[in-house]
């Protein structure tokens, strides 16, 4: 006999006790600084004509993303630590984990589409604008989203699919498929077959698509006549370089690496990283190492 679950408790990070009001101070301020930094790139990409290119308006969707993105864990996880409330609904851990997939798929297609983006404008800057109209950058959106949004169907359904009779105790601070899966009275090798299938397939797929664009384009550059021609389109791929680096790297060793469910206390460290650091850090990391965009904001204060 199986009684029906209605909630669950998040117990992630409950072994340490004094880090818990500490956690949530460090996560709320993370949040402010995620939504500020991204509404920031937004607003400045969106009054400066000169960033009107496909480049921004790739950078500015992937800012709008960010803050969805961060908007599904940190807030909930922030309220978690500061007032012990752990228990999260059946259907409120499904919509969690829904929302989460569907940003979080959706954010490696758009890093993909970015270095598309770059391979084009240095390897055929004369067909630049040509092949980079807006009906495409548009439909790169918009298929970037369609994609998020099967693969987090895809994994909601599979995971809530599963009968939850045991301890209600999700090893994690958010409804994340591993750890669900984990907490789970089913055989889950099915629906580990699948995740790593699925999401192995789209990060090792999206990852291709950046090495390959990447690879084209340091050909390229090293090609080029001039020191200051390689500088200067060396410039405008290092920010992308770093912020893909730092997303593909953590999220290759959560959900393309076979096992990913045996280890659940390691993957609390792990998604902290590209659910709440990377977020926080997109802004910065393509404000500080970008001189057209460092050139707008000052120009905007300027203007104040």
């Amino acid at each position: 006999n199986h009684t029906k679950v209605t909630e669950f408790i998040l117990v992630g990070f409950k072994s340490y006790p004094g880090l818990q009001l500490l956690l949530s101070v460090l996560l709320s301020m993370m949040y402010v600084v995620t939504v500020l930094g991204n509404a920031c790139m937004i607003l400045i990409i969106r009054m400066d004509s000169k960033l009107h290119t496909p480049m921004y308006f790739f950078l500015e969707n992937l800012s709008i993303l960010d803050i969805c993105y961060s908007s599904v864990i940190t807030p909930k996880a922030a309220l978690t630590f500061l007032l012990d409330r752990r228990i999260i609904s059946y259907n409120g851990c499904a919509t969690q984990m829904f929302f989460f997939s569907l940003f979080g798929t959706t954010e490696a297609f758009f890093l993909a589409v970015m270095a598309y983006d770059r391979f084009i404008a240095i390897c055929n800057p004369l067909l630049y604008q040509i092949i980079m109209n807006k009906r495409l950058c548009v439909f790169m959106v918009v298929g970037s989203y369609l994609s998020g949004c099967i693969n987090c169907t895809i994994q909601t359904g599979f995971t809530f699919s599963l009968s939850f009779c045991g301890p209600k105790e999700i090893n994690h601070f958010f409804c994340d498929v591993p750890a669900v899966m984990y907490a789970s009275c089913s055989d889950t090798l099915v629906n580990e077959i699948v995740m790593l299938a699925v999401c192995g397939s789209i990060i090792v797929g999206t990852a291709l698509v950046v090495f390959i664009s990447y690879g084209y384009i340091i050909i390229t550059i090293v090609q080029m006549p001039s020191a200051e021609s390689r500088s200067k389109a060396f410039s405008t791929c290092s920010s992308h370089t770093l912020a893909v680096s730092l997303f593909f790297g953590t999220v290759f060793f959560m959900y393309a690496e076979p096992g990913a469910t045996s280890s659940p206390d390691k993957s609390n460290t792990i998604s902290i990283l590209y659910t709440i650091v990377i977020p926080m850090l997109n802004p910065f990391i393509y404000t500080l190492r970008n001189k057209e965009v460092k050139g707008s904001l000052k120009k905007q204060l300027k203007k104040k």
